[in-house]
C-alpha cells in the first residue's frame, strides 16, 4: 500500500540529537573552542621537535576532543536554558523546546558526551588532566547559571572557552604550569571570547530583554564596538608578547600577530551590531581567524 501521508517520512530519531550538539552547525562553536588547544599546543615547547606527521595526530585528537566538549556543553546549556530559549526567536526551534528531545533524553545524552571526553582526557599526564577537568567543572558546567546573575556571562564563558589553551600547553610540557606566555595568552583568548561572544549576543538583544537574560551586548549599549576594540587589542597584544617570550621568528609576529590584527579591526569596523544578520557572519568569521593565527604558527615552525 503506497502511503501518502503528506508530511513525508519521520525524521531519524539521532537528528534532534544532532541538533541538540550543534553538530548540525558545526564547524561554528566548536571551532572556537578547538583554536585555542591548537595555539597553547603550537606554542608549549613541548612540541617542538614533534614531526608533521605527529603534529597532525594530536592536533586532530584536540578537535576531537574540543567537538566533544562543546557539544556537551550546548546540552547542558539547553537544559538550563528551555524557558529562556522559548521567548527567543532564534532558539524557540531547539529540540528541547520542541519536544523532539525529552529532558531526561538530554541527560543521558550530556552524560555519554562528557563520559567519552573523560576517556579521552585521562590518556594525558595528571597536570593536563587536573586542569582540563576544571575546565569541564566548575567552567562549562556552571556557564549556564551566569546569565541569570551578571551582565559579564560572557566572561566566565571567556574562561570555559579558552581553557583548553592550558590544558593542550601542559599535555605537552606538564612542567610548565607556571609558563607567564601561556597564562597571558589565555586571558588574551578570554577577552577574543568577549569580542566574539558579544557580537554573537547582539543578534538577541530586544529578546534578551523581554526574557531577563543578562548579557555584554545589553551592557555594553551604543559602545559595544570601541569597547570590544580595548578587548581585541588586549588579545593582540598577548599574542605578540607570547610570542617574544617564546622566542618567535618575524614571519609569526607578520603573519600570527599583523594578521590577527588586520582581521579583528576589519570585523570590528564594518560590524553593523543592530543588524542581526551581520552579527551571525561576525561571529562567524572568527573561525577563520583561528586559521590565520594557527597558519601563522606553523609557518614561523617551518619556513622560518
Amino acid at each position: 500500500m503506497i502511503s501518502t501521508n503528506p508530511a513525508g517520512p519521520s525524521p531519524s530519531w539521532w537528528r534532534p540529537y544532532w541538533e541538540l550538539a550543534r553538530m548540525h552547525k558545526f564547524p561554528a562553536g566548536s571551532i572556537l573552542v578547538f583554536w585555542p588547544c591548537v595555539w597553547g599546543y603550537l606554542l608549549s615547547p613541548g612540541s617542538a621537535g614533534l614531526s608533521p606527521r605527529e603534529l597532525t595526530v594530536h592536533i586532530f585528537a584536540l578537535l576531537v576532543g574540543s567537538t566533544l566538549l562543546h557539544s556537551a556543553a550546548c546540552t547542558i546549556n539547553d537544559i538550563c536554558d528551555i524557558d529562556f530559549d522559548r521567548q527567543v526567536e532564534r532558539t524557540k526551534n531547539r529540540p528541547l523546546v520542541t519536544g523532539a528531545v525529552s529532558i531526561f533524553g538530554a541527560t543521558v545524552f550530556l552524560a555519554l558526551q562528557v563520559l567519552v571526553f573523560f576517556a579521552m582526557l585521562a590518556s594525558v599526564n595528571q597536570t593536563a588532566l587536573l586542569c582540563g577537568t576544571f575546565g569541564v567543572f566548575p567552567l562549562h558546567a556552571f556557564y549556564p547559571l551566569m546569565k541569570r546573575i551578571t551582565w559579564w556571562p560572557q566572561a566566565w564563558l571567556g574562561l570555559a572557552m579558552n581553557w583548553g589553551l592550558p590544558t593542550a600547553w601542559l599535555i605537552a610540557a606538564p612542567k610548565d604550569v607556571k609558563s607567564t606566555a601561556m597564562w597571558a595568552l589565555t586571558f588574551g583568548a578570554f577577552c577574543w571570547t568577549i569580542v566574539y561572544d558579544t557580537i554573537y549576543g547582539c543578534q538577541d538583544r530586544e529578546d534578551d530583554v523581554t526574557a531577563g537574560v543578562k548579557s555584554t551586548a545589553l551592557l555594553f549599549g551604543d559602545f559595544v564596538k570601541p569597547i570590544l576594540a580595548m578587548f581585541a587589542t588586549v588579545f593582540v597584544a598577548s599574542l605578540g608578547y607570547a610570542g617574544v617570550v617564546t622566542g618567535r621568528s618575524a614571519v609569526y609576529f607578520v603573519l600570527a600577530v599583523g594578521g590577527c590584527a588586520a582581521h579583528l579591526s576589519w570585523q570590528l569596523l564594518t560590524l553593523r551590531a543592530d543588524n542581526p544578520e551581520d552579527c551571525w557572519r561576525k561571529f562567524n568569521a572568527n573561525g577563520y581567524l583561528g586559521y590565520i593565527v594557527a597558519g601563522g604558527m606553523l609557518a614561523e615552525r617551518y619556513l622560518a
